[in-house]
């Protein structure tokens, strides 16, 4: 049976970056991964991809011969892949029955896929019925957005249309979460704004944006949609620093429950990697995301460092003279190791 992440979210909350970390993460544990990029306008790829839209159709083409923008020249595309999506399943079917690979989709960043255009529903559901696959769907978010209570309900209200939409599992995820200290301090704790408990605390803050008239019935509109988000009680978020181990350990837990991975399969060459990868992301499930991102984040980020020398030292660094407390020496020692291991992502 195979299983993949449909990784979507707004342009700038890290889709790629992810799906590059998720390759190399999936690499040192032993499970076969492909990356697949389905947007169509990104010619730079920071990952190996295994089958690319653009061997389908190109933006550049589409926005020439149909004298579109890039929004509607994106639309177009991905309707044209739904029409000849024939010979698109038949690779990725290659990839599941002959390398069985554990499938990561790279999704455009143009939310209007996800929140009321259904090409992109219809194909994904079309590999699920066909192919038997079990997908979850993660979706980024900037955590930028939480340092706004209105950007934040924005996003909450996008994360629920997308889960309504997708019809799938779905892990919303704050993404860089190791920059939110660096964007001021927030008037509440960050698992306030991961549980998306009792959005009523916001409306204070919400009115202290804008206090002009219209900006009043702004702020009614949205205390009405936190109602809303409120109502379906569907929406919460993990977080991820993509640099993190833990964290990335953490999210892919959680998103192997979610898409039945954990119960439907096994690691080939990796069980006892990602056993104990799994080991310690429960142990992360405990921890005070507050704690560690921001109230002592610096103390965390030093424990890691001080956690890479020592795994430095007992590994395969024992025949190397290294002066770990030579920053330096160490960095350059850990990074051939960890190049070594496909673990190059991690610092």
């Amino acid at each position: 049976m195979p299983f993949g992440q449909i990784v979507i979210g707004p342009p700038g909350s890290g889709k790629s970056t992810y799906c590059n970390g998720c390759s190399q993460f999936f690499n040192a544990i032993g499970r076969h991964s492909q990356v697949i990029n389905m947007d169509p306008a990104n010619d730079r790829l920071s990952y190996p991809c295994s089958v690319d839209i653009r061997d389908f159709v190109t933006i550049e083409e589409i926005m020439q011969e149909q004298q579109l923008g890039p929004n509607g020249g994106l639309m177009y595309a991905v309707e044209s892949l739904q029409e000849s999506i024939d010979l698109f399943i038949l690779q990725i079917k290659g990839l599941v029955e002959q390398e069985k690979a554990y499938l990561i989709f790279d999704c455009p960043g143009q939310v209007e896929l996800f929140t009321h255009h259904s090409s992109l529903f219809n194909i994904f559901k079309k590999l699920e019925k066909e192919l038997d696959m079990r997908f979850c769907v993660v979706n980024l978010i900037d955590s930028y957005y939480i340092t706004s209570p209105s950007q934040y309900v924005s996003v909450l209200l996008l994360a629920l249309r997308s889960m309504l939409m997708m019809d799938l599992p779905q892990v919303n995820v704050l993404s860089k979460i190791d920059l939110v200290k660096s964007y001021g301090e927030l008037p509440f704790r960050l698992d306030y704004y991961t549980e998306v408990q009792e959005l009523e605390f916001l409306e204070p803050f919400i009115e202290k944006e804008s206090s002009s008239a219209l900006g009043k019935r702004y702020n009614k509109l949205t205390g009405a949609i936190s109602e809303l988000v409120s109502d379906f009680n569907l929406v919460s978020f993990e977080v991820l620093a993509i640099d993190d181990k833990q964290s990335m350990i953490h999210l892919q837990s959680v998103v192997d429950k979610a898409n039945g991975y954990i119960f439907g399969s096994s690691e080939v060459g990796g069980d006892t990697v990602w056993a104990e990868a799994s080991r310690i992301g429960v142990a992360m499930q405990n921890y005070d995301i507050q704690e560690r991102w921001i109230d002592n984040k610096e103390q965390y980020d030093k424990e890691a460092i001080e956690a890479h020398k020592r795994l430095l030292q007992e590994q395969d660094m024992q025949d190397k003279e290294v002066d770990v407390d030579n920053d330096d020496e160490w960095e350059s020692a850990l990074r051939e190791w960890e190049e070594k291991q496909g673990m190059d992502y991690v610092r």
